[in-house]
């Protein structure tokens, strides 16, 4: 509360409220070990969710920047931080430990910032989550293959044992998590879905959340104690399991508010084991591995997507991703620990960047905005960026070549596609300009004229043939991304006609004074239609029920804007 009064980010409030209740501070000490098993609970019910929401083809379909760009990404940080630990007089083992935790990002953390968002479902969010979940896999893989390799590496062997092959361990790592995903894939694909949809014919509510969390929590356990698997990333296939069967809404409906709980829990717990002292011992060794984290990776990372000829927003939304880590880093730290690879003062480092880089990744996300509109206003530095033409942007000349009086449509989701069937039935040409590859495809299959990229890049909007277009429809759900389409459409055209979806009352006003002909408030046609079907229900002629209605379209967005004002 304290933080949303100060306009802080929440994430602040729940770092803060863990270090006022850990070992570190004066007063009440919480159990950091329950808080622990509880921020567990958390990482797995939130990779649930997530996986409720990322299907296999929305996996498939970001595999070629998602893998690549995460494996050398992993290698630059993982670098970075070696040769720092190796110039501070550590040991090799130390050094490649170190390494690997400043170069995973924290799910839990990325996830939220692309939720509070609105990024989870957009091109640029399922990039990120790809990358993220090919980093999980990666960690799940030093996790099994650092105690086969501890003795070699300078620390003793786990629980006595002689040193195991390392080819062999990581062999048998790669044959368990294949063997899990193909039993969830296979197997899991026809039970569970089955299972749930029993306990669900009985009707009762509380029975089925029961039957969706033993389900979440119960193949995380048994990813873990069966495959070696991290639980998070057991509970993220089960609920890609269940997003194929048509409970997946309901489930993830009932998993919401846990999430949330145990999710917050997760910050808490890190924000126990900070220790503010390692701030005045070592400043220093702080400061340049939290740059390692904040801008060596991230600039890895956007060059990586640049490379591959992705959008700078998207190379940026990927940068501001992964500044930052977590959960993952603590993992590998205690091991490294018990391991005796890495010692305590290791592990305060890692922790101090971890709290710091999570208390800062909102605002960095903040700078996304501006950085995008600046490189915008400097077009010879954009193209630098950009420099190469995708394949799709060179042809899409050819692509509308001949159409005129024609629809520039931007966006074809939900919206959109509606709009896109109701233009084909009347026999109206028109040109689906989207960044989603899957999307851009399916339609090319349906031989639907299409332009893979970002409207708001110049160029973009006159391959589609602005300039011979009769109206331009924004269809995308983003108010930030609509406003910059619409301003480069006039900046093109200025007389171009323009239909464009806002929930933003602020945004219709910018709008209006740039002259947009039709602006559709969402929240404003649902509440007039349903005002309509009232009326009707009473004895009230319809030409009255019109003029009511007209009237409440004319000051509708003002009173929506501000509810409970008379207006």
């Amino acid at each position: 509360m304290i933080a949303t009064k100060l306009k802080l980010p929440l994430l602040l409030g729940y770092l803060f409220a863990g270090l006022v209740v850990g070992p570190f501070t004066p007063g009440f000490v919480a159990d950091s070990d329950i808080a622990h098993q509880l921020s567990e609970i958390g990482v797995s019910l939130l990779m649930f969710g997530v996986g409720l929401h990322f299907s296999i083809k929305d996996l498939w379909s970001v595999r070629k920047i998602a893998i690549p760009g995460a494996l050398v990404q992993i290698g630059v940080a993982t670098i970075l931080g070696y040769l720092l630990a190796r110039f501070w007089g550590w040991s090799l083992g130390a050094g490649l430990v170190f390494g690997l935790c400043l170069s995973v990002a924290s799910t839990v953390v990325l996830l939220r910032a692309l939720a509070e968002r609105g990024l989870v479902e957009t091109v640029n969010g399922k990039i990120a989550v790809g990358w993220l979940i090919v980093e999980d896999l990666v960690t799940v893989v030093a996790l099994v293959a650092l105690p086969a390799m501890s003795v070699s590496l300078g620390g003793k062997s786990p629980h006595g044992e002689a040193d195991a092959s390392v080819l062999m361990t990581l062999l048998m790592t790669f044959g368990k998590v294949s063997v899990f995903v193909a039993a969830m894939l296979v197997i899991g694909k026809k039970m569970i879905p089955g299972v749930l949809g029993k306990v669900a014919r009985t009707g009762s509510r509380e029975l089925f959340t029961l039957g969706v969390l033993a389900v979440a929590l119960g193949i995380a356990f048994g990813a873990a104690a069966l495959f070696g698997i991290s639980p998070a990333l057991g509970a993220f296939f089960a609920g890609v399991v269940i997003s194929e069967s048509d409970l997946s809404h309901q489930a993830g409906a009932e998993m919401v508010p846990m999430q949330e709980v145990f999710t917050v829990l997760f910050f808490v717990s890190v924000g126990m084991l900070f220790d503010p002292r390692v701030l005045m011992t070592h400043p220093i060794e702080i400061i340049i591995a939290l740059s390692i984290v904040l801008v060596g990776k991230s600039l890895a990372a956007m060059g990586i997507v640049l490379l591959f000829r992705y959008p700078v927003a998207t190379s940026l939304t990927i940068a501001a991703s992964l500044a930052q880590i977590g959960e993952f880093s603590f993992i590998l730290m205690n091991l490294g620990i018990s391991l005796e690879l890495v010692n305590q003062q290791a592990l305060s480092i890692v922790l101090a960047v971890a709290v710091i880089s999570i208390a800062v990744n909102p605002l960095i996300f903040k700078t996304i905005g501006p950085i995008d509109n600046w490189l915008k206003n400097h077009p010879a530095l954009l193209r630098i960026c950009e420099r190469k033409q995708r394949p799709e942007e060179e042809l899409a000349e050819s692509v509308v070549d001949g159409l005129n009086n024609h629809i520039v449509m931007i966006g074809y989701g939900r919206v959109g596609a509606t709009i896109g069937r109701a233009l084909a039935q009347a026999g109206v040409d028109y040109v689906v300009v989207d960044q989603d590859r899957v999307i851009i495809e399916d339609l090319q299959q349906q031989g639907i004229k299409t332009i893979f990229g970002d409207a708001t890049r110049p160029g973009i909007l006159s391959h589609a043939g602005l300039e011979r277009a009769r109206l331009m429809v924004v269809a995308t759900p983003s108010n930030s991304l609509a406003t910059e389409i619409v301003r480069s459409a006039k900046e093109i055209r200025p007389e171009i006609k323009v239909c464009v979806r806002t929930h933003d009352y602020e945004d219709s006003v910018f709008f209006e004074g740039v002259g947009v002909e039709r602006i559709v408030f969402a929240e404003l046609e649902l509440a007039l239609e349903m005002a309509q079907y009232s009326l009707s229900q009473y004895e009230i002629p319809s030409e009255e029920i019109d003029s009511v209605v007209g009237g409440l379209r004319e000051i509708g967005a003002g009173v929506l804007a501000r509810p409970g004002k008379s207006n």
